[in-house]
This record gives C-alpha cells, sequence and structure tokens, in this order.
C-alpha cells in the first residue's frame, strides 16, 4: 500500500514559499511585540488611521459589530462547527483536524502573546495582538490551504490565492476591530501575522501525523515483497 490516506491540507508546491512567509511573519510579531510590549496608547501610525476609521456610524458600524460577533465563542464555535461538518461531509478529514488544530493552536499563540506582551487598550483590556484578526485570517487560510490542493492549482497561482484569502479576512475584521475602537491597527497586523505564521506550520504538522501510518505500511509491504 503506498500513497496518502488522505489530500494534503499543505499542498507541497506551496511548501517552498509558504515557510518563509510564515518566518517573516512570526518575525513581524515578534518585532511589534517587543516594540509595544506594557504599553497603553496608541502609536504614530496606530493614531492616523484610527482617527480615519474610529467611530463609524450606521450602516458601516452594523457591519463592524457583525464581522466582530465572528471573532466572539458563540460565533467563532458556529463557523468551525459550520466548516468542520462541510469537512466531513466531503470526506476530507485531514482538513476538519487541520481546522480545529489550526484554529485553536492560532487563537491559543495570541492569547499567550497578549500576556506576554501586555499592551492595553481601554481600561487596562489586553490588546496585542487582536485575537478576532488572528482567528478570522486562520479560518480564510485553513479553508484556502485544501481548497488549492483540490483546484491542483501551482506554486504561484496557489500562493497568491492563500494570501488573497487571509488579506480579505484580516482586512475585513481588522477594519471592523478599529473602527470599533476594540484594537489599535498594530494590534491588528499582529493578529494577521500570527495567524500566517501558525497555520502554515500547523497544517505541515498535521499532514506529518497523518502520513506516518500510511508511510509505515508501505514499508512494511516493501519488507514482505523482499
Amino acid at each position: 500500500m503506498t500513497g496518502r490516506s488522505a489530500p494534503a491540507v499543505l499542498p507541497p508546491s506551496l511548501r517552498g514559499w509558504l515557510g518563509p512567509i510564515a518566518a517573516l511573519a512570526a518575525l513581524v510579531v515578534v518585532v511589534l511585540g517587543v516594540l509595544y510590549a506594557d504599553d497603553s496608547k496608541p502609536g504614530r501610525v496606530d493614531a492616523r488611521i484610527s482617527a480615519a476609521l474610529d467611530g463609524v456610524g450606521p450602516p458601516w458600524r452594523h457591519v463592524a459589530l457583525a464581522l466582530d460577533f465572528l471573532g466572539e465563542p458563540v460565533g467563532a464555535a458556529t463557523l468551525v462547527v459550520a466548516l468542520v461538518t462541510g469537512c466531513l461531509l466531503l470526506r476530507r478529514p485531514r482538513a476538519a483536524v487541520l481546522l480545529v488544530a489550526g484554529v485553536g493552536m492560532t487563537v491559543g499563540t495570541a492569547t499567550l502573546l497578549k500576556s506576554l506582551v501586555g499592551r492595553t487598550i481601554h481600561d487596562g483590556n489586553l490588546s496585542y495582538p487582536s485575537g478576532h484578526t488572528a482567528f478570522l485570517t486562520a479560518l480564510a487560510l485553513v479553508v484556502a490551504l485544501p481548497a488549492t490542493g483540490r483546484l491542483g492549482l501551482g506554486r504561484t497561482a496557489g500562493t497568491l490565492l492563500v494570501l488573497a484569502a487571509a488579506l480579505v479576512a484580516g482586512a475585513a475584521m481588522g477594519w471592523a476591530q478599529v473602527a470599533l475602537g476594540a484594537h489599535y491597527p498594530t494590534d491588528v497586523l499582529g493578529g494577521w501575522c500570527t495567524a500566517l505564521a501558525v497555520i502554515p506550520a500547523t497544517a505541515w504538522l498535521v499532514d506529518r501525523m497523518a502520513d506516518r501510518p500510511v508511510d509505515r505500511m508501505a514499508d512494511a509491504g516493501q519488507r514482505e515483497r523482499r
């Protein structure tokens, strides 16, 4: 018996590019974390962007609130359950595992970083990085990665699709968080980069662990034929 037990969630064609991108994203997270550690006020760039986006009125405020709800426990759980169910119905168990593990690792990493960095907003609320932004970006990535493999896209097209999905999701949630005054823009960037760093690594780990039993069976079959 040879081959994979299920389609890879991290297409081999993307590994060469997403690895360095994930490393760069992790570096950005660390640099911003060091710059804004124990801070409680916006930076110069934060102030300019926030001034343009903060305090939006209807109907855009309703849109921002709806996006924000997707990052709250009830909204987030509903999205994850719906997508996991879809993966199972499509017989993509590895994608379902990535959804749960990838989103969990991303949110857990963002939560840990908040405690380590200690940046605050509005009466001491920990703000860096934005967990809402990290969550929705992670969700977009774990959907886009398997879709890239299933569509058979090459390295360039596949990478562009994955990054575009992450950018759209991150920009939408990031705008909502800044518009509602819940986060500084650099918090949003940190959340986006957190997902971009964690998801490719988690996808690689899911593939590696899922392929081990198949590889062992293949090795056993080769030994028997000898």
